[in-house]
């Protein structure tokens, strides 16, 4: 048996439960979980505003190392560390065919599968997010998995899996932030200290944090904020200040509310760049009138899992963490057991600490 993190509807607590895991069939690979970042993606499943078969065991960001293969994979061996990659490409959809495998239309078609059998009645669980990350052990597809690069703790390459991976490429493939232009970043969690992070490594000229919470500034500050907001209505005004009435060139909304975007929109310069890496719900409702986007001429754009091909990027931040341009740590606020991701979803809610990391 194997202990995880059960959702058992959406809108229940979260349990922590004995699951039976089977062994891997062909094309699966059985994987001894190090550690898994608490992300507020598993907070929107708990909550609805992401939906996935239920029950489920939850955890998408994580590493661990390969203790079983099926038949037919030969990329992985026992005793290989690997990432976990929660949103794998088919190559076969539209989207992949034109190189966009961010957006492939198969990505979680794992989902729905039959991942685990709950140990005290039998009944069906699903894998989340394709990885179910939040147990000791997981089976998962062999094209959920990529090597973890030289030089990566395994322990710290659990949040290469989302939270850098998606900081990362919303600065570098979304944005495409260049050397020597502005950028302002909305909220200060674990994709919005790796945006930081990001930014500085792009050579943006001024970085300014904005979060609710005036404890964060320290954590801000520590990956390459330049500049620290705390979140009001007078925001937009504050950054226009700070960049000679301008605006910044680019803006990254981490946090998936439509106010937030809206102020990350406002304090855009003309003519620059709205990046949204936040989930927000339906409720959600964002206005625009006609006038102002032909006026500011701003682009506003979506960002999904950073706009990555995980295969190709992995080895680019293994080589930034080897040089010391990024630095895994700072991410990092909390190293939790696998009963305290309960609390880190109440920290999330309450805006408190970057990423929680369970270690196993």
């Amino acid at each position: 048996m194997v202990r995880a993190a059960v959702l058992p509807a959406v809108g229940s607590p979260l349990e922590i439960a004995d699951i039976d895991l089977p062994e891997p069939g062909p094309g699966q690979v059985r994987v001894r979980l190090a550690a898994a970042g608490v992300c507020h993606s598993d907070l929107s499943l708990t909550n609805g505003t992401m939906r996935v078969p239920v029950p489920a065991v939850l955890g998408h960001e994580g590493a661990g190392t390969v203790v079983s293969v099926g038949e037919g994979v030969t990329h992985v061996a026992p005793g290989d560390g690997v990432v976990l990659n929660w949103a794998p490409s088919c190559g076969d959809c539209h989207a992949c065919g034109l190189g966009e495998v961010w957006l492939c239309a198969n990505a979680l078609a794992g989902a729905a599968n039959i991942h685990a059998k709950r140990a005290s009645d039998g009944s069906d669980l699903h894998p989340g997010l394709n990885v179910a990350a939040f147990a000791e052990e997981t089976v998962v597809a062999a094209n959920c998995l990529l090597p973890v690069p030289d030089g990566v703790p395994l322990t710290d390459a659990a949040l290469l899996g989302c939270a850098v991976l998606t900081g990362y490429g919303a600065v570098h493939h979304s944005a495409r932030v260049r050397e020597g232009e502005t950028v302002a970043v909305y909220g200060v969690g674990g994709v919005g200290l790796a945006t930081l992070q990001a930014a500085r490594i792009a050579g943006a000229s001024k970085i300014i944090a904005v979060d609710v919470s005036p404890e964060k500034e320290a954590l801000a500050r520590a990956a390459g904020a330049t500049d620290y907001v705390v979140a009001s209505e007078n925001t937009a005004r504050e950054i226009r200040a700070l960049t000679a009435k301008q605006g910044v060139d680019v803006a990254v909304e981490c946090v998936g509310r439509a106010v937030t975007i809206r102020t990350a929109w406002e304090s855009t310069r003309r003519g620059g760049r709205t990046t949204v890496v936040g989930i927000g719900g339906k409720d959600q409702q964002v206005t625009f009138n006609a006038l102002e986007i032909f006026h500011w001429g701003r682009t506003l754009s979506g960002c999904v899992y950073g706009n990555c091909d995980p295969a190709q990027d992995l080895p680019v931040l293994a080589e930034h963490i080897r040089a010391g341009r990024l630095d895994l740590s700072t991410l990092v606020t909390e190293r939790i057991a696998l009963d305290g991701i309960p609390a880190a979803f109440d920290n999330m809610v309450a805006g408190k600490g970057g990423r929680a990391l369970v270690v196993f």
